[in-house]
């Protein structure tokens, strides 16, 4: 298996990455060099390019942390990205000699959070057998909540008073360019009480994000009588809408803001996507529920989609070389 070149990417290679990214068949704009870039001070970028002669066939988006290497810990999802046309005997030889690169440069371990299918426009599992194959280790799986567009599973009872109450009030749904209110009047206060955290993008990073991809992160504020009570972030991909940030004032519930304004993105806003993703309810790193929190998401529809992570031994290359017989 040395047909492959494994090199490390250099912003020389910024033009090139982004192109492959856009024509590729499991890629969204988390893989972009400007979205990967934000956090680049929290991350040490490991990024890796694979070639077969001059030709870039596969990516890794990714960063290292002593001797291991991830892909990547500042996204949501990773692994390899992949031509269109990829067949399963090349993935496999294009994964065994990135790992073997991986341990010539003394990494012991690469751990991958691979890819929910809902965001791939063709099927994408072929690293998740080579894991199996590589005897990799499971050290997380979570559960994500998504709302199939194609066949919808009706809204429940619980979830369409919220609705009624949120028509009752006269409430209004908005798409803004302004993140500044929410995240400062909203969601920063919202998660400071409740758990004494901040988001993960502090509010001149989701500004940032925005300003280069005003067409795939957007802003649904709820309104009553002119006052914002109400808001999610999405992250929208080709294929799917992903809820990044949720969160309402303490009125929510007599108001039905959440509830009326997540009927309206599913049913109208995003109804032409093949998805609509809320995001996990796990806590305690996958191994527990929020019940309530899961119990909301599957009122509107949303069943369970599972997102898994692994650890593979870089020295487990060797195992794949009599797969093919």
């Amino acid at each position: 298996m040395n047909n492959f070149t494994v090199i490390k990417y250099h912003s020389n290679y910024f033009d090139v990455w982004n192109n492959f990214i856009r024509n590729s068949k499991n890629a969204t704009f988390l893989f972009h060099r400007n979205f990967m870039e934000y956090h680049a001070d929290r991350f040490t970028d490991f990024s890796l390019m694979v070639f077969k002669k001059n030709t870039l066939v596969a990516l890794l988006p990714a960063n290292r942390n002593s001797h291991t290497v991830y892909s990547h810990q500042g996204l949501t999802y990773g692994g390899l990205v992949l031509k269109s046309d990829v067949k399963f005997n090349e993935v496999l030889e294009v994964f065994s000699s990135l790992l073997a690169f991986l341990n010539s440069e003394n990494i012991s371990h690469l751990e991958i959070k691979l890819m929910p299918l809902i965001y791939c426009d063709l099927p994408n599992d072929e690293l998740s057998y080579l894991l199996f194959l590589l005897q990799a280790e499971l050290v997380k799986k979570e559960s994500l909540s998504v709302v199939n567009q194609r066949h919808k599973i009706a809204i429940s009872n619980n979830r369409l008073e919220g609705v009624k109450r949120g028509v009752k009030h006269n409430l209004k749904v908005e798409e803004s360019s302004d993140l500044d209110a929410f995240w400062n009047n909203i969601l920063i206060p919202n998660l400071n009480r409740k758990h004494g955290a901040l988001p993960v993008h502090s509010l001149d990073e989701i500004k940032q994000l925005h300003n280069h991809f005003p067409e795939n992160i957007k802003q649904y504020n709820v309104y009553h009588e002119g006052a914002l009570v109400a808001g999610t972030t999405m992250f929208i991909t080709k294929n799917v809408a992903h809820c990044q940030y949720i969160s309402g004032n303490l009125d929510k519930n007599t108001l039905g803001s959440l509830d009326f304004l997540f009927e309206k993105l599913i049913n109208d806003v995003f109804v032409d996507k093949s998805f609509f993703d809320f995001g996990s309810s796990n806590a305690n790193h996958g191994r527990a529920v929020n019940k309530g929190l899961q119990f909301w998401k599957e009122g509107f529809g949303a069943r369970t989609v599972v997102q898994e992570v692994f650890s593979v031994k870089t020295a487990n290359y060797k195992l794949l070389n009599s797969v093919m017989q």
